[in-house]
């Protein structure tokens, strides 16, 4: 992994860290989701239009494009769910942590990619950090830390699948992530408009209530992503999936401070294992 490649990853960690903490702030429901994605294609449209030279309108596009949106659409519910039902530090690090893992796994075996030790030796200790910042109480008998875990690790399989399937078209169809990431957001807020019909009132409390949430999240979610997006065009799937992963600490932190969770402890043995898996991909 170039110091190139590592800027835009953490980067995107940044940015993902941010927007996920504003939209558990938000709490946020379909018709959240659905304004999120009508601002964000309006903010990202002169971008486009400044790109369109370079864009190609082809049917992988429109396929993949509607794939992506189906998946993202599902992620953006199931990781709302989680955080109205369970706390951000347990539901983020659960999410991201499942995440690459399955990303990997789907990498090396579907898309082909290398697996090697120093691979291996970093999704270890991320995933180790991860259950380090959970706390290891899967035995518990707190059903909102239950609740946690089973709607991260849903959140951490749809992060896998659409990464898998965006990565596929990235880099064996050679579509543009800006354009892929665009095409997603339009169609998707066609698929929505069903489910938000009938729901007037709900849509303006929302642009009264959440209005400066809802522009947040429309403009760091995409930048965060077509960041990762342009990292898999100059790296594998299998390196950038863990990486991107620094946003758990990223995200705990805003959580610990803003929130006042605890175990701060705990969250810094995390944080050295999660940073070691960053060295040990970085080493591949």
């Amino acid at each position: 992994m170039t110091s190139y490649v590592l800027f835009l990853v953490l980067s995107a960690a940044v940015l993902h860290a941010v927007w996920n903490f504003i939209s558990k702030k938000a709490n946020g429901k379909v018709p959240f989701i659905w304004l999120m994605y009508i601002a964000s294609t309006v903010i990202y449209s002169p971008i486009l239009i400044y790109q369109s030279s370079d864009l190609r309108f082809t049917e992988p596009l429109v396929w993949f494009s509607v794939s992506s949106a189906i998946l993202h659409i599902a992620y953006f519910l199931t990781l709302q769910t989680g955080y109205r039902k369970a706390d951000l530090s347990v539901v983020y690090p659960t999410a991201r942590g499942s995440g690459p893992l399955l990303s990997s796994i789907g990498a090396i075996f579907i898309l082909k990619e290398a697996f090697s030790y120093h691979i291996g030796l970093g999704l270890f200790l991320i995933l180790a950090g991860v259950l380090v910042i959970t706390g290891f109480q899967f035995s518990n008998d707190d059903n909102k830390l239950k609740a946690g875990i089973l709607w991260g690790t849903l959140t951490g399989l749809l992060i896998a699948l659409y990464t898998l399937n965006d990565a596929i078209a990235i880099k064996s169809y050679h579509l543009s992530p800006m354009q892929l990431t665009f095409s997603s957001n339009a169609i998707s807020i066609l698929l929505l408009l069903p489910f938000v019909i009938g729901k007037a009132s709900n849509i303006k409390r929302d642009l009264r209530e959440h209005k400066w949430s809802i522009l947040g999240i429309a403009l760091l979610s995409p930048a965060a992503y077509i960041l990762v997006l342009q990292a898999l065009e100059l790296a594998p799937l299998s390196v950038i999936a863990p990486a991107r992963e620094t946003s758990i600490l990223i995200g705990v932190f805003m959580g610990s401070s803003a929130l006042n969770e605890r175990d701060g402890k705990k969250r810094i043995v995390a944080s050295i294992l999660i940073l070691a898996g960053i060295v040990s991909l970085s080493l591949n």
